[in-house]
């Protein structure tokens, strides 16, 4: 940052000086904890002879140790992507109605953790379904490892419940996929063939901002050799949806290359490893009790409704940790 010229290139200064910042936060929080740990030190020997300062002792310790697990998951993105922003997108399985419901919910629930952990959350697309729900939708979340962090929700979220669309109130199971790719900058080499694509506009619909059933400005980009579509509505202009639906698509197709490393790795370890999106990972009951579990850590709440407001810190560190100790790298 002090070398001559370095703001000459305005993206690439901005982009250091937010890595220098989140660099500068995390190692001012490590000596903000070795700070502490020597007053705890005294407040420990002083306590000793003082019962009256317990509740102060208590207090410190909680701090600590809340804080050492801050950057204990820190210490987890290791990828290469994982401390960018990322490419969230919903998708309502089998189920009907129920599921496309099931799928609005769940896209609640990840926006809302965003928002909590202190992202910047921009829904870029969604489709409505028929009866309620949404058969899908993208947003884009940003801060600090994003990408590391949505990656322990990726796959098949299941719901149990009484179905508010079945007249004779039966149990129903539902089922809504997450799939999550890293917003990947410019500067990162994805090849795509321009005769390869397929570009769609249409009139949006939904949210979308003041030109929404105004004017076809929506943009659907299909990807033919893999089929991936991508699509965005949110922008101000069709061109600006283009160039936002091909970050979305370059985002993708690098998350499908991840995703191949993987397998082959997983392959030449003699390894069985399921990385496929249909692959279960948590299941939501509200009937006939309430408990969300993971089934990859068995990690359980019995709070659902805080679950679906967002709660997900719990479930996606034990996850982290999972893979960590697999020798597996979030993301």
């Amino acid at each position: 940052m002090q070398s001559p010229g370095f703001w000459d290139e305005p993206e690439r200064a901005a982009s250091v000086s937010a890595e220098h910042a989140a660099v500068a936060r995390r190692l001012e929080a490590f000596r903000s904890l070795e700070r502490d740990i020597e007053d705890l030190e005294t407040l420990e020997e002083m306590a000793a002879d003082d019962e009256s300062i317990a509740a102060e002792l208590d207090e410190q310790r909680a701090s600590i140790e809340s804080r050492l697990a801050e950057l204990e998951e820190a210490r987890l993105f290791s990828g290469r992507y994982d401390a960018g922003d990322a490419v969230v997108t919903v998708n309502a399985g089998a189920g009907g109605t129920d599921s496309q419901d099931w799928a609005e919910m769940l896209l609640r629930m990840e926006m809302r953790w965003a928002e909590r952990r202190g992202m910047k959350v921009e829904l870029m697309e969604a489709s409505p379904g028929e009866e309620a729900g949404i058969k899908s939708a993208t947003f884009i979340a940003r801060g600090e490892n994003a990408y590391g962090l949505f990656s322990a929700e990726k796959g098949v979220h299941r719901l149990v419940r009484i179905s508010p669309f079945d007249a004779q109130s039966r149990r129903h199971t539902a089922f809504a996929g997450v799939e999550v790719a890293p917003l990947v900058e410019d500067a990162v080499n994805v090849e795509i063939d321009p005769e390869e694509i397929q570009v769609d506009t249409y009139r949006a619909s939904g949210a979308g901002g003041q030109h929404v059933n105004k004017t076809d400005s929506a943009v659907r980009i299909t990807h033919r050799p893999t089929g991936i579509v991508v699509q965005c509505q949110n922008e101000r202009s069709q061109s600006a949806n283009k160039d936002t639906a091909m970050r979305m698509l370059r985002a993708k197709l690098v998350e499908l290359e991840e995703r191949k490393r993987q397998e082959e790795i997983a392959r030449e370890k003699g390894e069985a490893q399921d990385v496929a999106w249909g692959s279960q990972i948590r299941s939501y009951v509200l009937h006939p009790y309430t408990m969300v579990k993971d089934h990859r850590t068995n990690v359980e709440a019995g709070n659902a409704q805080a679950v679906l407001d967002g709660d997900l810190d719990e479930f996606v560190r034990a996850e982290l940790l999972r893979r960590a100790g697999d020798g597996r790298r979030p993301g």
